[in-house]
């Protein structure tokens, strides 16, 4: 399983490098049942993963001015504040058995799959619908969407900071569509935004956990061999025109999540 998980991370790489997000949706679900590391210590190594192979991504789009820093703060710092505060006070007082329905438990470990398959299905359901708008005409920034933006910072970095998704497919359209940022320009500065959280994020409770680091650093490797490869893809071909397929893809596995840890 092993040899699919690595093979799964060079996809992991691609989707980011490609369309900017989705990639770190895969990253989870592919250290639970491929690697089979558990689910807690899954969202941690996730935040370095996702951290790593997004901040080398961003780099081909720093260097074409397809960055805007402005709207990465705007975004990141509500972002990294909540992500703080769940991974040092949220995440430790989820306690490890949750509910208890007959002979099914659910445990702590269950409810963060169950919270990722739902951020699955939802990441599905924008990729599939893919109305993110090519508008390019940059208004003056508006308060009352700079505070919604800010706002969905802050619900990004707590979905981070609880299952270690990078939130790209919510970062992107609202670049988009909220402030008129140019869509090349909205997924280079998603990278950046994505590369702060979850660095930040991991390096919050890297104290409290026991790493593999040579399991995570050869992981988080061929990611970044994955997100070259999709960053040349994008050269090629449309990202946006795959968004729509990788979408089922993800719809499919988040449905087997929920399947899986509840009724098998």
């Amino acid at each position: 399983m092993e040899i699919i998980g690595y093979i799964a991370s060079v996809l992991i790489g691609i989707s980011l490098g490609l369309i900017g997000g989705g990639g770190s949706i895969l990253t989870v679900p592919v250290l639970v049942y491929l690697f089979g590391i558990d689910a807690l210590l899954a969202t941690e190594y996730s935040l370095f993963i996702v951290g790593v192979s997004s901040a080398v991504g961003s780099v081909t789009y720093f260097k074409k001015d397809l960055v805007d820093f402005k709207m990465a703060l705007i975004f990141g710092v509500p972002s990294i504040i909540s992500i703080l505060l769940t991974r040092v006070y949220l995440l430790p007082l989820i306690p490890e058995e949750l509910l208890k329905i007959k002979n099914f438990t659910v445990t702590k470990n269950i409810f963060l799959l169950l919270i990722f398959a739902a951020l699955m299905i939802l990441a599905s359901y924008k990729m599939i619908k893919n109305q993110t708008s090519e508008n390019t005409d940059r208004n003056e920034l508006n308060r009352n969407k700079a505070l919604l933006a800010a706002g969905e910072g802050t619900v990004i970095g707590v979905l981070t900071g609880l299952v270690g998704a990078g939130g790209g497919f919510m970062i992107i359209p609202a670049l988009v569509n909220l402030l008129k940022v140019p869509v090349k320009r909205a997924i280079g500065t998603s990278l950046v935004i994505i590369s702060f959280n979850s660095l930040i994020g991991f390096s919050s409770s890297i104290n409290n956990i026991k790493i593999e680091w040579n399991l995570l650093v050869s992981i988080a490797a061929i990611a970044v061999v994955g997100i070259i490869i999709g960053s040349q893809i994008s050269k090629k071909i449309d990202g946006k025109k795959l968004k729509p397929a990788f979408g089922w893809f993800i719809l499919v596995m988040g449905i087997y999540i929920i399947t899986r840890e509840i009724f098998l």
